[in-house]
């Protein structure tokens, strides 16, 4: 496919969908004053219990008589512009390889991405293990269990259940065995966006979302950044700027195979300026390599 060389590599919250996906179960299912009432009883201590806090929210309200089917109605209802889900369509059927990388959950994002038909559009989801146990409550839990180990990245930006850059670099590790050199786009919107967005080299993508934390750590710290920024504000822009980038990257792999076909074909010129053996037919030519596959 004529796009078969890109890897989009996605965000999930306030980048495909326009919500923190956490905040907004919370709050449709009502329970903003149950979540007042939880909070003063947990360690807090910044991010790191989040999805603690998250995963005995979970329980609290299945223990109220919240169903699994209600917290996935909720889902079913977050915001997302109806141009980002033209485009990852648009994407995938052009042949992009999308991925998503998140600090959501797979419960949340597979909801979501089963209701409007994007699922199948994803080789890849990176995100917190989310699923629901054999009494039906939804459990949550961390991408990297941060209470054994820590991930390794010493980035103040990166949450201790998730570097996302890590998980960058192990899909760069991935696509460097494949034949065909890819490109990478990366989108997102958080703090945790910035890490990644530093493993990206020349030639790659980076798609801040404007006036979000990641543009401003990017902002701050551009001569840290290789990749070629290229920031949005909304779905629309969000569409218009990946198929640009789509374009222009298709549009350069399209230049540099036919310089290297002109390449080719200038040393099959020379060949008829040597001489040649009198022969019938096209016996004197050198045959054609099979082409492996």
């Amino acid at each position: 496919m004529a796009a078969a060389g890109i890897v989009v590599i996605f965000d999930f919250d306030k980048t495909i969908i326009d919500c923190d996906s956490d905040n907004w179960v919370v709050d449709e299912l009502g329970a903003t004053e149950l979540f007042n009432q939880l909070l003063p009883t947990m360690p807090w201590n910044s991010l790191m219990v989040r999805l603690w806090f998250l995963d005995r929210m979970m329980k609290e309200l299945h223990s109220q008589g919240i169903r699994i089917e209600d917290i996935a109605t909720v889902l079913k209802r977050s915001p997302i512009h109806p141009r980002i889900i033209e485009a990852i369509k648009s994407a995938h059927a052009l042949g992009c390889d999308l991925k998503i990388v998140s600090d959501a959950n797979t419960f949340f994002i597979e909801t979501i991405l089963e209701h409007h038909g994007l699922k199948e559009c994803f080789s890849e989801i990176n995100t917190n293990p989310g699923f629901v146990d054999e009494q039906g409550r939804l459990r949550i839990f961390p991408h990297h269990d941060f209470t054994k180990s820590s991930h390794g990245c010493q980035h103040s930006s990166c949450p201790p259940n998730m570097c996302k850059g890590i998980v960058i670099e192990r899909i760069q590790a991935s696509l460097s065995m494949e034949d065909q050199k890819k490109t990478i786009i990366y989108l997102g919107d958080g703090l945790g966006d910035f890490c990644p967005t530093l493993k990206l080299g020349d030639g790659d993508y980076v798609m801040p979302r404007k006036g979000f934390p990641v543009w401003d750590l990017i902002c701050n710290n551009r001569k840290l950044v290789n990749a070629e920024i290229c920031e949005w504000s909304d779905g629309e822009e969000f569409e218009n700027i990946l198929f640009h980038l789509i374009s222009r990257i298709i549009s350069i792999d399209r230049n540099n195979t036919s310089a290297k076909m002109g390449q080719l074909y200038s040393v099959d010129c020379k060949l008829e300026t040597m001489p040649l053996p009198v022969a019938n037919g096209h016996e004197a030519f050198p045959q054609a390599l099979p082409v492996l596959h």
